[in-house]
């Protein structure tokens, strides 16, 4: 019976409908995430990637559809019942989101201090564990002011799996860095899938972050989901409108639009 739970999705949406004013972000949009997988979630600016998150986390509720949650759904819970389904989450934000007026061990330790019953003894353990996990040990006292760009990043996935979280989701978690530093959050991301065993949803837009941390990637455009597989499928997929964004081709509505003309590469 346990090994058909552990079959079942722990994140579903089903029939998903969101619109912001005359902008429909989503329009009918149905994904199931299988449990201990990389996920990554891909499109263009403005396409509703970090949307999809806020809808696992509850922080959006649909129009129209339901989204659930370990069989659960959670689109109709208050805030109240939502707090211990975001307890078994763990929210990477684009831009880090620490609290400057705190050190690196404080900001790790907050969600245990708001959440948890324990000792200050037991939260300082934990913190060190967690800068272990994300090769930033003995960083504790410093402020997020002290910190580089990629070590902000790697203690603000520190504090996302504070509380040993059954899934991270990470919004846009190289942005911002260069490539060597990107590629040490790339091997974070692979880490956590392989030691702790969690379920990852990771929103880029960076397709070499996409094609090393993904078991799976999946492409919104235009308020649905246009393209579904592995790495490996996406490599290779003639469709036009997936091809232009994995290469980073402009669209030719585009270039138009502004009198320019693709560059020739003598392909």
């Amino acid at each position: 019976m346990g090994d058909t739970q552990n079959h079942k999705p722990i994140i579903e949406l089903q029939q998903v409908s969101k619109r912001f004013g005359a902008l429909q972000v989503f329009k009918d949009v149905s994904l199931a995430l299988p449990r201990g997988k990389t996920t990554v979630v891909i499109g263009e600016s403005g396409v509703g990637k970090s949307v999809l998150l806020k809808h696992i986390v509850g922080l959006l509720r649909p129009d129209s559809g339901r989204v659930y949650f370990d069989g659960r759904r959670i689109d109709n819970q208050n805030e109240q019942q939502l707090v211990p389904i975001r307890r078994r989450m763990g929210f990477l934000f684009q831009l880090g989101a620490l609290f400057d007026s705190m050190t690196v061990a404080e900001n790790i330790a907050f969600p245990l201090a708001e959440h948890t019953e324990r000792s200050a003894e037991e939260m300082d353990a934990v913190v060190a564990e967690k800068l272990r996990m994300v090769g930033l040990e003995g960083l504790g006292p410093r402020r997020p002011g002290e910190l580089s760009g990629g070590q902000k990043k790697r203690v603000a996935l520190a504090r996302a799996i504070s509380l040993d979280p059954e899934v991270v989701l990470y919004d846009e978690p190289t942005t911002g860095l260069d490539p060597v530093r990107a590629d040490v959050i790339n091997e974070l991301i692979l880490k956590l899938e392989r030691e702790l065993h969690v379920t990852s949803v990771v929103v880029t837009h960076d397709m070499t972050s996409a094609y090393k941390v993904a078991d799976r990637i999946v492409m919104l455009y235009e308020g649905r989901i246009i393209a579904d597989g592995t790495p490996d499928w996406f490599k290779t997929c003639g469709e036009p409108t997936v091809r232009r964004f994995v290469d980073g081709r402009a669209n030719p509505e585009d270039l138009e639009a502004l009198d320019l003309q693709p560059k020739d590469t003598g392909e």
